[in-house]
């Protein structure tokens, strides 16, 4: 996992849905601090992929309190800037606490309360002895269980992988939204495993004019290739890449890139840096860009090779990988 950079996609489908099924109670949620009064802490809901702010609190001698009611139970974080994710934690209704002393920031913070916090912090210690399978079995009702399934095992998961770590999940758990997006994203992935055609899109180039993707396919291979400039494992795949395409480019292959940036002058930086000399594409959407969603990207770099026909030739092709089947398909 250490040359690729893990991410989560808001699904087109799933965007338009805030609410997975839970009820809205109280968070009961209190904490104590020294040396901060008057500062503000925010309360954040784990929406899909990041870390959503929707309430705060000051900071009144020593002691905060968050009262707003919250989809329980779920997992939650509590930063000093609504920008920022400091403290993760679930959240089951139970009254906790959080207790910081003055010279720790709230990562170094003591939780009690939640047993689903406990669950969690259990299962941290003991995640490298565990596998997808055995910690649903543990406890197939846990919201705990999904979220893991959802955040720390899909990656390496098959479509049909998904589907069958998600039947041992308690049907209670059906409506949260990380089951409701794994499914999704086995079904997406499902679509585009190589032998089915290429998706369409549209995006827009460096200079803001609109881009359909498959006129761009047709005349040879295309690697469609899905990156960001603040991405370090994509900036040390770049390299390799460009290589492939300065020998394969007069034989029928080019390269499509499409960015996950959020700022056009870093994403263009890059493009320069890296000597890209490609179509390059950015909705500069960040995490909510729409092509990797359509494509059930998990993680980048990550890519697909497209032919001349418009079907997937293969996905998820790097370093010498690359260049060998290039070389079976033009040389």
């Amino acid at each position: 996992m250490s040359n690729k950079l893990y991410i989560f996609f808001a699904f087109a489908l799933l965007s338009a849905v805030n609410v997975f099924g839970q009820n809205k109670k109280p968070v009961n949620l209190s904490g104590t601090i020294k040396g901060f009064d008057g500062e503000q802490v925010y309360l954040q809901r784990y929406d899909n992929k990041l870390f959503k702010t929707i309430d705060s609190a000051e900071i009144v001698d020593g002691r905060f309190a968050f009262e707003t009611s919250v989809q329980l139970p779920e997992l939650y974080g509590v930063s000093f800037h609504p920008e920022n994710i400091d403290l993760q934690l679930f959240l089951d209704g139970n009254p906790t606490t959080i207790d910081v002393v003055k010279d720790q920031d709230l990562r170094g913070a003591k939780i009690k309360g939640s047993k689903l916090q406990d669950q969690f912090l259990s299962y941290q210690k003991r995640s490298e002895k565990l596998t997808a399978k055995s910690f649903i079995e543990e406890d197939p009702t846990s919201v705990v269980a999904a979220f893991v399934l959802f955040r720390n095992y899909s990656y390496d998961l098959s479509p049909q992988e998904i589907r069958e770590h998600l039947a041992l999940l308690d049907p209670s758990l059906a409506q949260t939204q990380y089951v409701r997006i794994l499914k999704d994203l086995a079904d997406k992935q499902e679509a585009v495993l190589p032998g089915n055609k290429a998706i369409d899109f549209v995006s827009k180039d460096v200079d803001g004019n609109e881009v359909r993707f498959f006129d761009h396919l047709g005349k040879g291979y295309v690697l469609l290739d899905f990156w960001a400039g603040w991405c370090p494992p994509c900036r040390a795949e770049n390299p390799n890449i460009v290589k492939a395409y300065q020998k394969y480019k007069d034989k029928g292959f080019t390269v499509f890139g499409v960015s996950l940036d959020k700022k056009k002058e870093s994403w263009l930086k890059a493009i320069e840096d890296d000597q890209l000399h490609w179509t390059q594409v950015s909705d500069l959407a960040f995490w909510d860009t729409e092509a990797p969603a359509l494509y059930g990207v998990r993680f980048i770099p990550s890519n697909l090779l497209i032919g001349p026909d418009g079907v997937i030739v293969a996905r998820n092709v790097a370093g010498q990988d690359l260049h060998d089947l290039l070389a079976k398909l033009l040389d």
